[in-house]
């Protein structure tokens, strides 16, 4: 992505609005919980609990069950690692050199960090924790109204992530969203 107003607005067009999110937590549902997704939704191979050959075996098994639905597929890794696996995008922060020919979704928790994922030409940006999370259960929350003032400063689509579910989702009216149990 250029960046630009129309690549922004093409790209919130296409870009799935509903994501589940992998971790150890989850695994052992993770076919269950894909098969229930709705059909062009995202997903987010994490699986840090795994080390190679194992992770990448993981995610093979996934990927044609995530093709079959239409689903994005995105690996928290590197570019390099995506392309051999065959995934859409890459997950992760600011490490990351632009990736070619792959979708990048960022990670931020404030402000500052929102605005750093717009400056590097992130294609969206996930936004976190919006409410209380088992991943972070003492964590600092944005809420509902923060979530919202930070998101519409954006010029890349947000992503809500933390604490999210279906009830949630309708609560905060935001087109997009993420979860890990939240949709395992």
């Amino acid at each position: 992505m250029t960046g630009s107003y129309t690549d922004v607005v093409n790209l919130a067009k296409t870009l799935p609005t509903l994501w589940l999110i992998s971790d150890a937590r989850n695994d052992a549902a993770l076919e269950d919980a894909i098969a229930r997704m709705p059909h062009g939704s995202g997903f987010v191979y994490r699986h840090y609990h795994l080390e190679n050959p194992q992770r990448s075996r993981r995610f093979a098994g996934l990927l044609p069950m995530l093709r079959d639905r239409g689903s994005v597929a995105v690996v928290a890794d590197t570019a390099q690692t995506a392309q051999d696996w065959q995934a859409d995008g890459v997950y992760g922060g600011f490490d990351k050199k632009r990736p070619t020919g792959l979708i990048w979704i960022a990670t931020a928790h404030d402000a500052h960090e929102l605005a750093a994922a717009n400056r590097a030409g992130a294609d969206a940006v996930m936004l976190s924790p919006v409410f209380p999370t088992r991943s972070h259960p003492d964590g600092k929350i944005l809420g509902a109204d923060k979530f919202r003032k930070l998101a519409q400063t954006s010029a890349i689509p947000v992503i809500a992530l933390g604490g999210m579910n279906v009830e949630r989702a309708r609560t905060l009216d935001w087109p997009f969203w993420a979860a890990i149990d939240g949709l395992s």
